[in-house]
């Protein structure tokens, strides 16, 4: 008789998550049922298959069954940038967007103990809390002129949108030593991987925020994080790395001020539609791929247009679309803010290449920060931070990204598929994202609308451009 099909969840409440990824492993030369299999565990037996076979024999996908939530409470934006680099895994963290920043809420690092810049560091930081705070009102009235209330809107609800509105300008004053709380889901093998990376960490903070979730981790996975140690193959590349870049950018410095194109397709798949409307026919057929890509080649503009719509114009807000799209992919260097950065790199499939963070590139100014009459306030400000940056910067360029605010520019360089750009362009072209975003994704559609414009013409997008954005928020962008 043909067994009923069982669905059910091995409780953290009543198994560790190290028997659970036992339970899990055992699985596959044993015809028991897992909460039986999990049952018959305990703590000393876990240890010892994991250091038999995860540790010994080095199958360590057996890890990735035990997930750890971790919460991770009062460390910088610039040293949770390096824990959110972690492909496969969650995070929730504190928006600047819902939340009012505490002006004493910021990192002093270790490197600067009983340093004479140390002053400085500090004066500069509690200058730029001081004007995020103080631009607060003048930029909230100009918002409540844009956005009055709606109809039927009540009191509370308005000012909850019209907050989301002027703390989106004012976050440009925040300092990447910003002090934040995240929360962070993930499974012991790309903890792992992930802690090794921050153990290399040219930041104190870094390196002691990884000693410090080892030792909280090693309380629910004490065997599959415990020999974590730094990555010094990554460190030996990068330094190798620099090693030969300085010499040639110091023999052909190229200028470090944000000139030219600020977004610019640097590489793409020039068959790359045919291959992804080749792939969806394949899908749905039993003859080769290659046949399938010469008949697409083939096709006439207007016919290829006309598949491609087939498959993808019927898509939903919600909807995925087809995996296939994932056959083609990009790459784009650009120049954002550090705040529009922040949220990018939550696209963490993508391949990402952030430069440091630097104050090098200029900042941008919202327009609403022109409005509200406290441009002056706004560029002393970040122009003090600039010079500080610098000073800082001929020390220890590590612990000069501190003090350089949301709205200083940033260069990336990241490479995604076709699939990835239809949730990035669409989630953050969206009327309630943040405005550089908006601009930031607006602009990536039009340019691989331009390449490939069978895969994009389909996107969905709001009726404007990123034009229409950049003039509607920004006087200096």
């Amino acid at each position: 008789m043909q067994p009923s099909l069982r669905v059910y969840a091995l409780s953290t409440r009543e198994f560790s998550p190290e028997i659970i990824a036992v339970a899990f492993a055992k699985t596959s030369r044993s015809s028991e049922p897992f909460d039986v299999i999990a049952r018959d565990l305990n703590e000393d037996q876990s240890r010892r298959f994991h250091e038999k076979w995860v540790i010994g024999y080095g199958h360590a996908s057996v890890a990735e069954h035990a997930v750890l939530h971790l919460a991770i409470e009062g460390a910088s934006r610039l040293a949770i940038e390096s824990l959110q680099s972690a492909r496969l895994a969650s995070y929730t963290e504190q928006s600047t967007r819902y939340q009012k920043w505490n002006p004493e809420a910021f990192h002093r690092p270790t490197e600067l103990d009983g340093h004479p810049l140390r002053e400085d560091y500090e004066t500069t930081i509690r200058r730029l809390f001081r004007t995020y705070q103080e631009i607060q009102e003048p930029v909230q009235r100009v918002m409540r002129r844009y956005h009055p209330p709606r109809e039927g809107e009540t009191p509370e609800r308005w000012e909850r949108r019209v907050r989301t509105k002027y703390m989106d300008v004012c976050r440009f004053l925040l300092p990447a030593a910003t002090l934040a709380n995240v929360g962070m889901t993930v499974n012991a093998r790309v903890l792992a991987h992930t802690l090794r990376k921050m153990l290399v960490h040219p930041l104190v903070e870094v390196r002691e925020m990884a000693t410090r979730i080892k030792e909280v981790a090693l309380q629910e996975a004490p065997t599959l994080v415990r020999y974590v140690e730094p990555d010094r193959a990554l460190e030996q590349a990068l330094q190798n790395a620099r090693t030969w870049a300085d010499p040639l950018q110091a023999e052909n410095p190229a200028t470090t001020a944000h000139e030219g194109d600020w977004l610019r397709l640097v590489h793409y798949d020039a068959d790359g539609e045919a291959r992804v409307l080749a792939a969806a026919l394949y899908r749905v057929s039993n003859e080769p791929y290659q046949v399938w890509l010469e008949r697409v080649r083939a096709m006439p503009t207007q016919v290829r247009m006309h598949l491609a719509r087939d498959l993808l114009e019927h898509l939903g807000p919600h909807d995925i679309p087809l995996r296939e799209l994932e056959h083609t992919t990009y790459t784009v260097d650009a120049v954002l803010d550090q705040g529009g950065y922040y949220e990018l790199k939550r696209h963490r499939m993508m391949t990402l290449t952030p430069q440091a963070l630097t104050a090098r590139l200029g900042y941008t100014v919202p327009r609403a920060i022109v409005e509200a009459r406290v441009e002056g306030r706004y560029r002393e400000a970040m122009e003090r931070a600039g010079e500080t940056y610098e000073r800082l910067a001929a020390w220890n360029p590590h612990v000069a990204a501190y003090v350089v605010p949301n709205g200083y520019r940033r260069r990336v360089l990241f490479t995604f598929n076709a699939r990835q750009a239809y949730h990035l362009c669409r989630l953050r072209s969206a009327r309630n994202a943040h405005f550089s975003m908006r601009r930031f994704a607006l602009r990536l559609a039009e340019e691989l609308r331009r390449v490939h414009p069978a895969l994009f013409t389909f996107l969905g997008l709001p009726e404007t451009t990123w034009q229409a954005v950049e003039q509607a928020h920004f006087a200096e962008a």
